[in-house]
């Protein structure tokens, strides 16, 4: 059995799933050397929780030990280009947590850039910036994984299986990514993130359907793209009291926590994203594909495979029952074996296979460029109240 070397840059939330998700490979030996993170205290306890070899804040040591394989990259999206594109400069292979990239500020910008700066100017700067970015990438011999957890997550699997199978056309679709709060607490602030619920949560569902959409297209020999996108996008928490808001986590300064798209397709077929930071009862993570011979309703989150009644929480505070379930007492839907429902494992499968055996990733750069190109699009549709081609 092959053995690939990895270090993981970003020791938070993500970080954790991909280590989980890493312990569970098994066509490929995986060896967790480095974990490297500027928060010290944070990277050494997570190099005790999963059993790394060395803890370190210099992401320049990593780069220059030549016998990690691969960089997995776990930060804010702020940090994600200029990290893996110095890694794929010291030869290294990349996986890269979504989404890739966004506009952040420049110097000159105004406070609050989400409500200050045009989202054209954002646009057009991403894009010329995510075109670098591009030609860095296909001129490497080295590979690009985007971590889009969706594209693996076994409904998806099987939807794809399905489509290729049958044949079916997809009419439309509709994918819902919304959850009670982000587990960040820079999410409020356009400068940290890019966007608000359409970058954070809409890349999920974005993502996986234009991955399915391929996956159609190639089933009949064709190329489907999207061609326009119709947004709307708004703050629905900000008019309400304290009192009122008191379950609501949701804090958004300059970026929106509610999201609608619509996607047109060069075959005609539509495609509608929600995505919300205001959903009691915890993440909700799905995708509904209506075709012309049936239906695959692909349920990522909420589960439905163990449920807990408890009076009270005692003896429960280290117990994991589901992202963004804020209370464990009455009725729950806990997720068992999340890393395998969402995707995690068999991702990070795939992508230790791509290292090992130079196998092509379901979830790739092009990918990842797409969802972007069409995040982006979709914020300049919100602010200018039109359709916006592609």
């Amino acid at each position: 059995m092959k053995t690939i070397t990895v270090a993981i840059i970003g020791a938070g939330f993500a970080g954790n799933f991909h280590c989980n998700a890493y312990k569970k490979v098994n066509t490929v030996a995986v060896r967790l050397k480095t974990v490297c993170d500027v928060n010290t205290d944070r990277a050494a306890a997570l190099k005790e929780k999963w059993g790394f070899e060395t803890a370190t804040a210099d992401y320049e040591s990593v780069l220059a030990d030549p016998e990690i394989d691969l960089v997995d990259i776990t930060l804010p999206p702020v940090l994600h280009v200029d990290f893996a594109a110095k890694a794929m400069r010291a030869g290294k292979h990349v996986v890269c947590e979504k989404p890739l990239f966004g506009y952040f500020g420049r110097e000159g910008d105004p406070e609050r850039i989400g409500d200050s700066v045009p989202k054209r100017v954002m646009y057009e700067t991403m894009m010329r910036e995510l075109e670098e970015v591009r030609l860095a990438v296909e001129a490497s011999d080295r590979s690009f994984f985007y971590a889009e957890n969706y594209i693996y997550s076994p409904s998806i699997v099987k939807a794809a299986e399905i489509l290729r199978a049958k044949k079916t056309r997809v009419l439309y679709s509709v994918g819902e990514c919304s959850i009670h709060g982000s587990t960040s607490v820079l999410s409020s602030e356009w400068k940290n993130v890019g966007g608000g619920t359409l970058m954070r949560l809409g890349s999920h569902p974005i993502a996986g359907i234009l991955y399915l959409k391929t996956v159609e297209a190639e089933a009949h020999g064709e190329e489907i793209r999207p061609v326009s996108v119709m947004a709307d996008t708004g703050r629905i928490c900000t008019k309400l009291t304290a009192e009122e808001r008191k379950y609501l986590p949701a804090n958004p300064v300059d970026v929106e926590d509610f999201s609608t798209v619509t996607i047109t397709f060069s075959d005609g077929s539509k495609s509608v994203i929600l995505c919300n930071d205001n959903t009691m009862g915890g993440i909700r993570n799905k995708i509904t594909l209506y075709g012309n011979d049936g239906v695959l309703d692909c349920n990522m989150t909420i589960a439905d495979n163990m449920s807990t009644y408890f009076a009270d929480a005692e003896g429960l505070d280290s117990v994991y029952i589901s992202e963004n379930m804020k209370s464990k007492t009455g009725w729950n839907r806990v997720l068992v074996a999340e890393e395998t429902l969402r995707g995690y494992a068999e991702e990070m499968n795939a992508f230790a296979e791509g290292v090992a055996f130079g196998t092509k990733p379901e979830s790739d750069f092009r990918l990842a460029y797409d969802t972007m190109k069409l995040i982006y699009a979709a914020y300049v549709s919100a602010e200018e109240g039109k359709r916006i081609e592609l």
